[in-house]
């Protein structure tokens, strides 16, 4: 097998030293930049598995060049980022972040981070009588093809987002504690602080039309976790 080929783009010199050198010994292909400038191309002549991405470059935000890049580039971004305001994390998952890291991260953290957003975008095969898609409503999430549409529209989705959607949707009906989530989407225990699956959850609910102050279909149950509220009879498989 084929060593994934990560693209490291910070301007800061020792952590990306430090960053590169720990994916390298961990069997990771590594091609640092300084800057964004030539990112597009660079993705479009290289195409890497994976991107890490500084929030703040000299030349050019971090977070404009992960809008940009997110529909030409169907692999993993990384946001690692000193910007540490839950705002700044909800944009960056919004703008097609499959993760959010604040720094000072180690670097066996963001190797962590890395590698379960690897094993989320990587193929699976179907396990047990799990449909390969689920019909709601309007909502068409086909697993398959990684792919999720409300009505006509295909919905922009990153990894992190379809995993999460299909998790919640292939349970309609039962309670998922924010534990459960965390470890079945990204192969990690919760540390009790992580708001990702949250922001994840309140622009999951815009793109289906569910009302973000009273949902109906992606319901909060306090203290326990969420809810898909639509009973498993009612699903087209």
């Amino acid at each position: 097998m084929s060593a994934k080929h990560v693209f490291v783009i910070d301007d800061d010199d020792v952590t990306a030293t430090i960053l590169s050198g720990h994916l390298s010994k961990d069997g990771y292909l590594v091609t640092r930049f300084s800057d964004g400038n030539t990112l597009f191309d660079d993705v479009a002549r290289l195409t890497p598995d994976a991107v890490i991405l500084d929030g703040r470059l000299p030349t050019t935000d971090g977070f404009d060049l992960c809008r940009e890049l997110r529909p030409k580039f169907g692999g993993v971004i990384i946001l690692l980022t000193a910007r540490d305001d839950d705002i700044d994390e909800l944009l960056g998952l919004e703008l097609g972040a499959d993760d959010y890291i604040r720094k000072p991260a180690s670097a066996r953290v963001v190797l962590a981070h890395l590698k379960a957003c690897l094993r989320r975008a990587a193929p699976r095969g179907l396990k047990g009588n799990l449909p390969e898609a689920l019909t709601i409503g309007e909502l068409l999430i086909d697993k398959a093809s990684r792919s999720a549409y409300f009505g006509d529209s295909e919905l922009s989705l990153t990894t992190a987002e379809f995993d999460l959607l299909w998790l919640l949707a292939s349970h309609a009906g039962a309670i998922l504690s924010r534990e459960d989530i965390f470890r079945q989407t990204r192969g990690l225990d919760y540390d009790g602080l992580d708001r990702s699956i949250d922001m994840r959850i309140s622009r999951l609910r815009k793109l289906i039309g569910d009302d973000t102050d009273n949902p109906q279909i992606i319901k909060t149950v306090r203290g326990k976790g969420y809810l898909f509220a639509v009973a498993k009879h009612q699903l087209e498989s």
